[in-house]
Protein backbone atom coordinates (compact mmCIF):
# COMPACT_ATOMS: atom_id res chain seq x y z
CA UNK A 1 0.00 0.00 0.00
CA UNK A 2 1.34 3.34 -1.55
CA UNK A 3 0.96 6.66 1.05
CA UNK A 4 1.38 10.17 0.47
CA UNK A 5 1.90 12.80 3.20
CA UNK A 6 1.81 16.13 1.61
CA UNK A 7 2.22 19.83 2.28
CA UNK A 8 1.81 22.72 0.29
CA UNK A 9 2.26 25.97 1.27
CA UNK A 10 0.19 27.70 -0.80
CA UNK A 11 2.89 30.15 -1.73
CA UNK A 12 4.43 30.73 -5.05
CA UNK A 13 8.09 30.01 -4.08
CA UNK A 14 9.83 28.49 -1.22
CA UNK A 15 11.27 32.11 0.00
CA UNK A 16 10.15 32.09 3.54
CA UNK A 17 11.52 28.63 5.13
CA UNK A 18 8.95 28.81 7.78
CA UNK A 19 5.85 28.54 5.29
CA UNK A 20 7.73 26.09 3.05
CA UNK A 21 9.48 23.77 5.40
CA UNK A 22 7.31 20.75 6.48
CA UNK A 23 5.43 21.12 9.72
CA UNK A 24 6.90 18.81 11.92
CA UNK A 25 4.01 16.91 12.84
CA UNK A 26 3.66 15.57 9.02
CA UNK A 27 7.51 14.68 9.86
CA UNK A 28 6.08 12.44 13.13
CA UNK A 29 3.27 10.58 11.05
CA UNK A 30 5.85 10.21 8.56
CA UNK A 31 8.32 8.00 10.55
CA UNK A 32 5.45 6.77 12.74
CA UNK A 33 4.62 4.94 9.48
CA UNK A 34 7.59 4.03 8.22
CA UNK A 35 8.63 2.57 11.74
CA UNK A 36 5.48 0.39 11.38
CA UNK A 37 6.79 -1.05 8.38
CA UNK A 38 4.31 1.36 5.52
CA UNK A 39 5.31 2.56 1.83
CA UNK A 40 5.16 6.35 3.17
CA UNK A 41 6.63 9.03 0.91
CA UNK A 42 6.84 12.68 2.48
CA UNK A 43 6.00 14.93 -0.35
CA UNK A 44 6.35 18.56 -0.08
CA UNK A 45 4.60 19.86 -3.33
CA UNK A 46 5.24 23.57 -1.99
CA UNK A 47 6.34 26.36 -5.00
CA UNK A 48 5.78 23.70 -7.59
CA UNK A 49 3.83 24.57 -10.62
CA UNK A 50 0.30 22.71 -11.35
CA UNK A 51 1.93 20.31 -14.13
CA UNK A 52 4.43 19.01 -11.76
CA UNK A 53 2.57 17.86 -8.85
CA UNK A 54 -0.12 16.62 -11.41
CA UNK A 55 2.74 14.73 -12.76
CA UNK A 56 3.91 13.86 -8.92
CA UNK A 57 0.77 12.22 -8.00
CA UNK A 58 -0.35 10.50 -11.40
CA UNK A 59 3.01 8.34 -11.54
CA UNK A 60 2.67 7.83 -7.42
CA UNK A 61 -0.73 6.19 -7.71
CA UNK A 62 -0.92 6.41 -3.67
CA UNK A 63 -3.66 4.45 -2.16
CA UNK A 64 -3.93 6.64 0.79
CA UNK A 65 -3.14 10.73 0.45
CA UNK A 66 -2.78 12.54 4.02
CA UNK A 67 -2.66 16.38 3.51
CA UNK A 68 -1.62 18.72 5.86
CA UNK A 69 -3.95 21.61 6.18
CA UNK A 70 -2.96 25.33 8.24
CA UNK A 71 -5.01 28.25 8.18
CA UNK A 72 -2.75 30.14 5.49
CA UNK A 73 -2.68 26.77 3.38
CA UNK A 74 -6.36 26.09 3.85
CA UNK A 75 -7.79 26.85 -0.25
CA UNK A 76 -4.28 24.99 -1.31
CA UNK A 77 -4.31 22.10 0.36
CA UNK A 78 -8.18 21.51 -0.56
CA UNK A 79 -7.30 22.21 -4.59
CA UNK A 80 -4.60 19.45 -3.54
CA UNK A 81 -7.58 16.90 -2.53
CA UNK A 82 -9.53 18.12 -5.50
CA UNK A 83 -6.59 16.99 -7.74
CA UNK A 84 -5.56 14.07 -5.87
CA UNK A 85 -9.86 12.93 -6.10
CA UNK A 86 -9.16 13.49 -10.08
CA UNK A 87 -5.78 11.74 -10.75
CA UNK A 88 -6.72 9.26 -8.16
CA UNK A 89 -10.37 8.33 -7.67
CA UNK A 90 -10.33 5.49 -5.64
CA UNK A 91 -7.39 6.63 -3.63
CA UNK A 92 -8.37 7.57 0.36
CA UNK A 93 -7.98 11.39 1.12
CA UNK A 94 -7.21 12.30 4.56
CA UNK A 95 -6.67 15.91 6.19
CA UNK A 96 -5.12 16.93 9.47
CA UNK A 97 -3.31 19.61 10.91
CA UNK A 98 -4.50 22.47 13.37
CA UNK A 99 -7.31 24.19 10.57
CA UNK A 100 -8.37 20.68 9.60
CA UNK A 101 -8.82 19.97 13.76
CA UNK A 102 -10.93 23.03 14.19
CA UNK A 103 -13.11 22.81 10.74
CA UNK A 104 -13.42 18.94 9.93
CA UNK A 105 -17.13 20.07 9.35
CA UNK A 106 -16.40 22.06 6.93
CA UNK A 107 -13.72 20.13 5.09
CA UNK A 108 -16.53 17.55 4.74
CA UNK A 109 -18.67 19.51 2.77
CA UNK A 110 -20.72 16.89 1.00
CA UNK A 111 -19.06 18.65 -2.62
CA UNK A 112 -15.72 17.88 -0.58
CA UNK A 113 -13.17 15.35 -1.82
CA UNK A 114 -11.95 14.82 1.53
CA UNK A 115 -12.78 10.77 2.82
CA UNK A 116 -11.50 11.54 6.45
CA UNK A 117 -10.32 14.33 8.59
CA UNK A 118 -7.69 13.30 11.82
CA UNK A 119 -8.88 15.40 14.67
CA UNK A 120 -5.80 16.33 16.82
CA UNK A 121 -2.58 14.35 17.43
CA UNK A 122 -2.59 12.11 14.66
CA UNK A 123 0.37 9.50 15.10
CA UNK A 124 -1.56 7.17 16.81
CA UNK A 125 -4.84 8.00 14.49
CA UNK A 126 -2.73 7.23 11.04
CA UNK A 127 -1.34 4.63 12.31
CA UNK A 128 -4.73 2.89 13.08
CA UNK A 129 -6.34 4.00 9.90
CA UNK A 130 -3.40 2.40 7.84
CA UNK A 131 -3.69 -1.06 9.48
CA UNK A 132 -8.07 -0.67 9.11
CA UNK A 133 -7.33 0.16 5.38
CA UNK A 134 -4.48 -1.94 4.38
CA UNK A 135 -6.51 -5.11 5.81
CA UNK A 136 -9.57 -3.92 4.23
CA UNK A 137 -11.62 -3.54 7.69
CA UNK A 138 -14.03 -1.28 8.91
CA UNK A 139 -12.25 2.12 10.14
CA UNK A 140 -14.95 4.19 11.04
CA UNK A 141 -14.66 3.28 14.27
CA UNK A 142 -11.07 4.36 14.65
CA UNK A 143 -10.71 6.97 17.77
CA UNK A 144 -9.88 10.76 16.68
CA UNK A 145 -11.18 11.11 12.87
CA UNK A 146 -14.33 12.64 11.58
CA UNK A 147 -15.99 11.46 8.18
CA UNK A 148 -19.64 12.18 6.22
CA UNK A 149 -21.99 9.57 6.25
CA UNK A 150 -24.78 10.00 3.88
CA UNK A 151 -26.28 13.40 5.06
CA UNK A 152 -23.69 14.03 7.97
CA UNK A 153 -20.59 14.37 9.57
CA UNK A 154 -19.64 11.70 11.97
CA UNK A 155 -17.08 12.67 15.23
CA UNK A 156 -15.48 9.46 16.37
CA UNK A 157 -14.87 9.48 20.23
CA UNK A 158 -11.70 11.59 21.45
CA UNK A 159 -8.18 9.96 20.47
CA UNK A 160 -6.19 9.81 23.81
CA UNK A 161 -3.13 12.24 23.77
CA UNK A 162 0.15 10.07 23.15
CA UNK A 163 1.19 9.13 26.91
CA UNK A 164 5.29 8.94 26.43
CA UNK A 165 6.62 11.28 23.89
CA UNK A 166 9.79 9.30 23.81
CA UNK A 167 8.53 6.37 22.42
CA UNK A 168 8.31 8.38 18.93
CA UNK A 169 10.84 7.48 16.44
CA UNK A 170 12.80 10.65 15.21
CA UNK A 171 11.51 12.39 12.31
CA UNK A 172 14.67 12.74 10.79
CA UNK A 173 15.56 8.91 10.35
CA UNK A 174 13.04 8.79 7.50
CA UNK A 175 13.21 12.39 5.75
CA UNK A 176 15.10 10.32 2.84
CA UNK A 177 12.02 8.59 1.28
CA UNK A 178 10.71 11.88 0.73
CA UNK A 179 10.52 14.48 -2.79
CA UNK A 180 10.59 18.53 -2.80
CA UNK A 181 12.24 18.08 0.88
CA UNK A 182 15.26 20.27 2.04
CA UNK A 183 17.45 18.01 3.81
CA UNK A 184 19.93 20.13 5.04
CA UNK A 185 17.01 22.87 6.65
CA UNK A 186 14.23 20.26 7.18
CA UNK A 187 16.10 18.54 10.02
CA UNK A 188 16.77 21.69 11.72
CA UNK A 189 13.43 21.93 13.32
CA UNK A 190 13.37 20.08 16.26
CA UNK A 191 9.87 19.62 19.27
CA UNK A 192 11.15 18.83 22.54
CA UNK A 193 7.38 18.77 24.14
CA UNK A 194 3.85 19.30 23.33
CA UNK A 195 1.35 21.99 24.55
CA UNK A 196 1.33 25.36 26.42
CA UNK A 197 1.00 26.49 29.75
CA UNK A 198 -0.31 30.03 28.54
CA UNK A 199 -3.99 30.59 27.40
CA UNK A 200 -3.74 33.42 24.85
CA UNK A 201 -6.74 33.91 22.92
CA UNK A 202 -5.61 34.54 19.81
CA UNK A 203 -3.62 31.18 19.59
CA UNK A 204 -5.17 27.66 19.37
CA UNK A 205 -2.31 25.69 20.88
CA UNK A 206 -4.20 24.99 23.83
CA UNK A 207 -7.51 24.01 21.91
CA UNK A 208 -5.30 21.43 19.77
CA UNK A 209 -3.07 19.97 22.47
CA UNK A 210 -4.62 20.56 25.86
CA UNK A 211 -3.51 23.02 28.74
CA UNK A 212 -0.99 20.54 29.98
CA UNK A 213 2.41 20.07 28.66
CA UNK A 214 3.89 17.01 27.77
CA UNK A 215 7.75 16.81 28.06
CA UNK A 216 10.14 14.51 26.00
CA UNK A 217 13.03 13.72 28.38
CA UNK A 218 16.53 15.89 28.12
CA UNK A 219 18.36 12.36 27.00
CA UNK A 220 16.08 11.93 24.18
CA UNK A 221 16.09 15.21 23.06
CA UNK A 222 20.27 15.19 22.85
CA UNK A 223 19.67 11.81 20.98
CA UNK A 224 17.68 13.42 18.91
CA UNK A 225 20.33 16.39 17.79
CA UNK A 226 23.52 14.30 18.02
CA UNK A 227 21.83 11.81 15.50
CA UNK A 228 21.09 14.84 12.97
CA UNK A 229 24.43 16.26 13.30
CA UNK A 230 25.95 13.05 12.45
CA UNK A 231 23.57 11.87 9.86
CA UNK A 232 22.89 14.99 8.43
CA UNK A 233 25.77 17.49 9.12
CA UNK A 234 23.68 20.41 10.90
CA UNK A 235 25.51 22.25 13.67
CA UNK A 236 22.60 24.59 14.45
CA UNK A 237 19.17 24.06 15.82
CA UNK A 238 15.92 25.80 16.11
CA UNK A 239 13.80 23.78 19.05
CA UNK A 240 10.07 25.01 17.89
CA UNK A 241 8.09 24.33 21.43
CA UNK A 242 5.89 27.04 22.32
CA UNK A 243 8.14 27.33 25.46
CA UNK A 244 11.10 25.60 25.94
CA UNK A 245 11.64 26.60 29.45
CA UNK A 246 8.18 25.69 30.75
CA UNK A 247 10.02 23.09 33.33
CA UNK A 248 12.72 24.62 34.58
CA UNK A 249 14.34 21.48 35.18
CA UNK A 250 14.27 19.55 32.57
CA UNK A 251 15.65 22.80 30.38
CA UNK A 252 19.05 22.60 32.90
CA UNK A 253 19.02 18.95 32.49
CA UNK A 254 18.76 19.42 28.66
CA UNK A 255 21.98 22.12 28.65
CA UNK A 256 24.00 19.88 31.28
CA UNK A 257 23.95 17.05 28.54
CA UNK A 258 24.11 19.05 25.81
CA UNK A 259 27.59 20.09 27.68
CA UNK A 260 28.87 16.71 28.84
CA UNK A 261 28.11 15.07 25.49
CA UNK A 262 29.89 17.26 24.00
CA UNK A 263 27.15 18.06 21.07
CA UNK A 264 29.08 21.69 19.93
CA UNK A 265 25.88 23.09 18.26
CA UNK A 266 24.46 25.96 18.51
CA UNK A 267 20.87 26.56 18.93
CA UNK A 268 17.79 28.63 19.29
CA UNK A 269 14.08 28.33 21.11
CA UNK A 270 11.34 30.23 21.74
CA UNK A 271 9.99 30.76 25.29
CA UNK A 272 8.09 33.32 27.80
CA UNK A 273 9.70 35.75 30.07
CA UNK A 274 8.18 34.38 32.86
CA UNK A 275 9.89 31.36 32.72
CA UNK A 276 13.47 32.55 32.43
CA UNK A 277 15.88 33.35 35.06
CA UNK A 278 19.26 34.19 34.95
CA UNK A 279 20.75 30.62 36.03
CA UNK A 280 18.11 29.45 33.27
CA UNK A 281 19.87 31.56 30.63
CA UNK A 282 23.42 31.07 32.03
CA UNK A 283 22.91 27.04 31.74
CA UNK A 284 21.33 27.50 28.14
CA UNK A 285 24.43 30.28 26.73
CA UNK A 286 27.16 27.40 28.20
CA UNK A 287 25.34 25.00 26.05
CA UNK A 288 25.26 26.68 23.01
CA UNK A 289 22.09 28.58 22.86
CA UNK A 290 22.52 31.94 20.51
CA UNK A 291 19.08 33.34 20.45
CA UNK A 292 15.91 33.28 22.62
CA UNK A 293 12.42 34.21 20.84
CA UNK A 294 9.68 35.77 22.95
CA UNK A 295 6.33 36.77 22.71
CA UNK A 296 5.84 39.91 24.51
CA UNK A 297 3.06 41.32 21.78
CA UNK A 298 2.57 44.85 23.18
CA UNK A 299 4.05 47.47 25.38
CA UNK A 300 0.48 48.41 26.29
CA UNK A 301 -1.35 46.81 29.77
CA UNK A 302 -4.34 46.99 28.50
CA UNK A 303 -3.92 45.65 25.01
CA UNK A 304 -1.61 42.47 26.57
CA UNK A 305 -4.67 41.86 29.22
CA UNK A 306 -7.29 41.89 26.23
CA UNK A 307 -5.13 39.04 24.16
CA UNK A 308 -5.31 37.19 27.92
CA UNK A 309 -1.23 37.54 27.75
CA UNK A 310 -1.18 37.41 31.30
CA UNK A 311 2.31 39.34 31.33
CA UNK A 312 3.00 42.66 32.29
CA UNK A 313 5.59 45.35 30.62
CA UNK A 314 7.84 45.31 33.77
CA UNK A 315 8.25 41.85 33.23
CA UNK A 316 9.14 41.65 29.48
CA UNK A 317 11.63 44.64 30.87
CA UNK A 318 13.18 42.64 33.63
CA UNK A 319 13.75 39.21 31.07
CA UNK A 320 15.23 41.01 28.39
CA UNK A 321 17.69 42.89 30.79
CA UNK A 322 18.31 39.19 32.17
CA UNK A 323 18.93 37.81 28.49
CA UNK A 324 21.86 40.98 27.19
CA UNK A 325 23.26 40.32 30.55
CA UNK A 326 24.30 36.68 29.79
CA UNK A 327 24.45 37.92 26.55
CA UNK A 328 21.76 35.48 24.23
CA UNK A 329 20.54 37.23 21.11
CA UNK A 330 17.15 38.78 21.95
CA UNK A 331 14.56 38.31 19.40
CA UNK A 332 10.70 39.32 20.30
CA UNK A 333 7.55 38.85 18.30
CA UNK A 334 5.11 42.06 18.64
CA UNK A 335 1.04 42.06 17.73
CA UNK A 336 0.18 44.75 16.02
CA UNK A 337 -3.54 46.02 14.67
CA UNK A 338 -5.74 44.79 17.45
CA UNK A 339 -8.99 46.06 17.28
CA UNK A 340 -9.51 49.56 19.59
CA UNK A 341 -6.05 49.69 19.74
CA UNK A 342 -4.98 53.45 20.47
CA UNK A 343 -2.45 55.95 19.58
CA UNK A 344 -1.45 55.32 23.22
CA UNK A 345 -1.50 51.33 23.25
CA UNK A 346 1.34 51.58 19.85
CA UNK A 347 3.01 54.93 21.55
CA UNK A 348 4.13 52.31 25.04
CA UNK A 349 4.76 49.31 22.54
CA UNK A 350 7.21 51.66 20.38
CA UNK A 351 8.46 53.17 23.84
CA UNK A 352 8.92 49.38 25.36
CA UNK A 353 10.60 48.15 22.06
CA UNK A 354 13.47 51.24 22.63
CA UNK A 355 13.62 50.07 25.87
CA UNK A 356 14.58 46.80 26.10
CA UNK A 357 16.90 46.83 22.86
CA UNK A 358 16.41 43.41 20.83
CA UNK A 359 18.10 42.58 18.64
CA UNK A 360 15.54 42.00 16.19
CA UNK A 361 12.10 40.95 15.80
CA UNK A 362 8.67 40.18 14.24
CA UNK A 363 5.51 42.44 13.80
CA UNK A 364 2.29 40.83 12.81
CA UNK A 365 -1.04 42.40 12.51
CA UNK A 366 -3.42 40.42 14.37
CA UNK A 367 -5.41 37.52 12.18
CA UNK A 368 -8.20 35.19 13.40
CA UNK A 369 -7.44 31.80 13.91
CA UNK A 370 -10.14 28.45 14.28
CA UNK A 371 -10.15 27.19 17.73
CA UNK A 372 -9.38 30.32 19.30
CA UNK A 373 -10.95 32.47 21.82
CA UNK A 374 -10.42 35.00 19.27
CA UNK A 375 -12.64 34.61 16.46
CA UNK A 376 -15.14 32.74 19.07
CA UNK A 377 -15.74 35.74 20.56
CA UNK A 378 -15.81 37.20 17.51
CA UNK A 379 -18.28 35.45 15.98
CA UNK A 380 -20.03 35.28 19.32
CA UNK A 381 -20.54 39.29 18.85
CA UNK A 382 -21.24 39.49 15.73
CA UNK A 383 -17.87 40.68 14.11
CA UNK A 384 -17.01 37.69 12.07
CA UNK A 385 -19.57 35.37 9.74
CA UNK A 386 -19.11 31.95 11.43
CA UNK A 387 -18.38 30.97 8.01
CA UNK A 388 -15.74 33.32 7.02
CA UNK A 389 -11.88 30.93 6.96
CA UNK A 390 -14.47 29.04 3.66
CA UNK A 391 -15.50 32.45 2.31
CA UNK A 392 -12.69 34.69 2.37
CA UNK A 393 -9.84 33.65 -0.42
CA UNK A 394 -7.09 35.55 1.63
CA UNK A 395 -4.88 33.64 3.85
CA UNK A 396 -4.81 36.04 6.75
CA UNK A 397 -7.76 37.35 7.99
CA UNK A 398 -6.93 40.31 10.13
CA UNK A 399 -9.25 40.80 13.24
CA UNK A 400 -9.00 44.44 12.63
CA UNK A 401 -9.63 44.41 8.82
CA UNK A 402 -7.36 45.72 6.55
CA UNK A 403 -3.47 46.84 8.92
CA UNK A 404 -2.94 50.11 9.25
CA UNK A 405 0.75 51.50 9.56
CA UNK A 406 1.03 50.70 13.44
CA UNK A 407 3.49 47.38 12.38
CA UNK A 408 5.65 49.25 10.48
CA UNK A 409 6.19 52.31 13.08
CA UNK A 410 6.81 49.34 15.58
CA UNK A 411 9.24 47.68 13.29
CA UNK A 412 10.95 51.74 12.96
CA UNK A 413 11.71 51.24 16.70
CA UNK A 414 13.72 48.09 16.32
CA UNK A 415 16.33 50.14 14.24
CA UNK A 416 16.54 52.88 16.55
CA UNK A 417 17.16 50.64 19.84
CA UNK A 418 18.76 47.62 18.86
CA UNK A 419 20.65 45.43 20.94
CA UNK A 420 23.12 43.91 19.12
CA UNK A 421 26.66 43.96 20.24
CA UNK A 422 29.34 45.97 21.31
CA UNK A 423 33.29 45.32 23.04
CA UNK A 424 31.93 46.53 26.02
CA UNK A 425 28.52 44.29 26.15
CA UNK A 426 31.38 40.84 24.93
CA UNK A 427 33.67 41.75 27.45
CA UNK A 428 30.74 41.97 30.46
CA UNK A 429 29.30 38.99 29.11
CA UNK A 430 33.26 37.28 29.15
CA UNK A 431 33.76 38.47 32.76
CA UNK A 432 30.23 36.99 34.31
CA UNK A 433 30.53 33.81 32.48
CA UNK A 434 34.27 33.33 31.57
CA UNK A 435 34.73 31.49 28.22
CA UNK A 436 32.14 30.35 26.20
CA UNK A 437 32.42 29.39 22.71
CA UNK A 438 28.84 30.93 22.26
CA UNK A 439 30.28 34.20 23.22
CA UNK A 440 32.96 33.79 20.73
CA UNK A 441 31.02 32.90 17.99
CA UNK A 442 28.71 35.97 18.83
CA UNK A 443 31.66 38.29 19.88
CA UNK A 444 33.54 37.13 16.54
CA UNK A 445 30.62 37.35 14.02
CA UNK A 446 29.87 41.14 15.43
CA UNK A 447 33.61 42.34 14.93
CA UNK A 448 33.20 40.82 11.17
CA UNK A 449 29.93 42.22 10.27
CA UNK A 450 31.93 45.67 12.17
CA UNK A 451 35.47 45.12 9.65
CA UNK A 452 37.57 44.25 12.27
CA UNK A 453 38.32 41.10 10.56
CA UNK A 454 41.31 40.34 12.91
CA UNK A 455 39.50 40.66 16.18
CA UNK A 456 36.69 38.68 14.77
CA UNK A 457 39.51 35.61 13.79
CA UNK A 458 41.14 36.10 17.39
CA UNK A 459 37.43 35.02 18.99
CA UNK A 460 37.08 32.37 16.44
CA UNK A 461 40.71 30.91 17.23
CA UNK A 462 39.97 30.54 20.84
CA UNK A 463 37.58 28.22 20.03
CA UNK A 464 39.51 25.71 18.02
CA UNK A 465 42.56 26.51 21.11
CA UNK A 466 40.38 25.60 23.73
CA UNK A 467 38.03 23.10 22.06
CA UNK A 468 39.15 21.68 19.51
CA UNK A 469 36.66 19.07 18.83
CA UNK A 470 34.00 22.07 18.10
CA UNK A 471 33.52 22.48 14.59
CA UNK A 472 32.24 25.92 14.89
CA UNK A 473 35.41 27.51 15.08
CA UNK A 474 37.20 25.62 12.62
CA UNK A 475 34.25 26.73 10.49
CA UNK A 476 34.27 30.50 11.13
CA UNK A 477 38.25 30.49 11.04
CA UNK A 478 38.06 28.70 7.47
CA UNK A 479 35.25 30.97 5.90
CA UNK A 480 37.45 34.25 6.68
CA UNK A 481 40.46 32.34 5.77
CA UNK A 482 37.79 32.38 2.08
CA UNK A 483 36.87 35.91 2.27
CA UNK A 484 40.96 36.56 2.15
CA UNK A 485 41.86 34.09 -0.43
CA UNK A 486 43.57 32.78 1.70
CA UNK A 487 42.45 28.97 -0.38
CA UNK A 488 45.26 26.38 1.48
CA UNK A 489 44.33 27.71 5.03
CA UNK A 490 40.40 27.58 4.66
CA UNK A 491 40.72 24.17 2.58
CA UNK A 492 42.56 23.02 6.32
CA UNK A 493 39.76 24.54 8.13
CA UNK A 494 37.12 22.67 6.29
CA UNK A 495 38.79 19.30 6.86
CA UNK A 496 39.16 19.71 10.25
CA UNK A 497 35.27 20.23 9.96
CA UNK A 498 34.25 17.17 8.31
CA UNK A 499 36.93 15.30 10.68
CA UNK A 500 34.42 16.13 13.31
CA UNK A 501 31.45 16.46 11.36
CA UNK A 502 31.72 14.12 8.19
CA UNK A 503 28.56 15.51 6.44
CA UNK A 504 28.85 19.02 7.02
CA UNK A 505 27.11 20.25 3.62
CA UNK A 506 28.99 24.03 3.85
CA UNK A 507 32.26 22.59 4.51
CA UNK A 508 31.88 19.87 1.78
CA UNK A 509 30.73 22.15 -0.73
CA UNK A 510 33.88 24.82 0.10
CA UNK A 511 36.14 21.87 -0.29
CA UNK A 512 34.07 20.39 -3.69
CA UNK A 513 34.56 24.10 -5.58
CA UNK A 514 38.13 25.35 -3.81
CA UNK A 515 41.24 24.44 -5.35
CA UNK A 516 44.61 25.51 -3.07
CA UNK A 517 46.30 28.36 -4.02
CA UNK A 518 50.12 28.51 -3.17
Amino acid sequence: MKIILAYISGEADRSDPYISLLPSGLCYLHAVLREAGYDSLLANLSGWSLPVIKEQLSSLQADIIGISQWTHNRHASLEVARLARQLNPNSIIILGGGHATFRYHEMLAEDSPVDIVVVGEGEETLRELTERITQGGDWRDVPGIAFRDGARVVLTEQRMPQRTLDTLPFPARYLDHSIGVDLELQPEFVLTARGCPSACSFCSSPGFWGRRVRFRSPADIVDEILYIRDRFGLIYFSLRDDTFTADRTRAIEFCRLMITRRAAVLWNCQSRVTTLDEEVLTWMKRAGCECVQIGIESGSPRILAQLDKSIHPWQVEQTAALVRKVGISLSVYLISDVPGETEDDIRMTVELVRRIKPDDGYVSPLVYYPGTRLFEQAVANGLVRPGIFEETPDTALHAAGKPGGAAHRIMGAFAAGTGKGSERRFRQQKALLGYCATTNVLAGEWYRQSGSIDAAEREFREITEREPDNPWGWLLVGELHTERGEKRKAAECYRRVLALVPNHGAALRALDTKKAGP
